[in-house]
């Protein structure tokens, strides 16, 4: 059974598109395939300033890190701290990059596979050293992922295309949504296939459907359907004329800008 640890860049996560990802999730996906969470650290920040003066941050910031215990992860904080230039501009740091390489470094003795939630190029060294250890090294991010990183990790997965790890915004409630990308689409015909994961205890399961792009909100879809960096928002619905035949509908594309 392989040992997991799972590292998160959490500032870098939330400002990145994961504002409100589910780390419930993440224990799930750690602990299938043939896998088992033996670490799982959160590197935060924490505006002491603003938790000495402000009672609702201070709730609000203390019941978020309670959450992320219970679900098996040590919180580790790096304070903000401001600075004044010389036009009296204050600018805040937190920066946890140092802390979250020496951990994963020095616990990945007791590791196999390491799961990093980062999209910043400046772990590209810390991924290959880890490599260089014997362990496997699986990227997972929302947007503005260094290209270099996507190409040196083992696995690259979008965190929006990991089932239930990020909220799917305007989800009515007993309604189910899936995120997936085109894998293959005819445009002069209009159809193609969409191709999601479904998350089990054998890991990220992909699946393949057929899609019409009639059932699609897509404008341009000749355009829109064929750039591989799309990723779509769609529910699974059993086709009319053959009932055991599914296919995608309401599809729509999703709008990186709004996260």
């Amino acid at each position: 059974m392989l040992k997991t640890g799972i590292y998160v860049d959490a500032e870098n996560i939330r400002l990145s598109g994961g504002y409100g990802m589910r780390y419930d999730v993440l224990v799930d996906l750690a602990n299938s395939n043939n896998s088992i969470m033996l670490r799982a650290n959160s590197y935060l920040a924490e505006d002491r300033e603003q938790t000495a003066h402000d009672p609702d941050y201070r709730e609000k910031l203390y019941n978020y890190h309670n959450i992320l215990r219970k679900c098996g992860f040590k919180i580790i904080k790096k304070y903000v701290k401001r600075f004044t230039d010389a036009d009296g501009v204050v600018t805040t740091k937190a920066n946890a990059d140092m802390d979250l390489a020496i951990d994963a470094l020095l616990q990945s003795r007791n590791l196999d596979r390491i799961i990093l939630l980062t999209g910043d190029g400046d772990f590209l060294r810390l991924v290959t050293a880890l490599q260089n250890k014997g362990c496997r090294v699986e990227i997972i991010a929302f947007k503005n992922v260094s290209w270099q990183l996507r190409e040196e990790a083992d696995l690259f997965i979008s965190g929006f295309l990991v089932p239930g790890l990020l909220p799917i915004n305007g989800e009515p409630e007993g309604e189910i949504w899936h995120r997936g990308i085109v894998v293959n689409y005819n445009h002069s015909r209009g159809f193609g296939f969409i191709q999601y994961h479904q998350l089990n205890r054998n890991g990220l399961i992909p699946e393949t459907i057929f899609f019409h792009c009639s059932k699609s909100s897509v404008e341009n879809p000749a355009m829109v359907f064929t750039n591989s960096q799309n990723i779509f928002e769609f529910q699974i619905s059993a086709t009319p004329k053959d009932p055991d035949r599914p296919e995608a509908i309401n599809i729509r594309l999703l709008q990186m800008d709004d996260l």
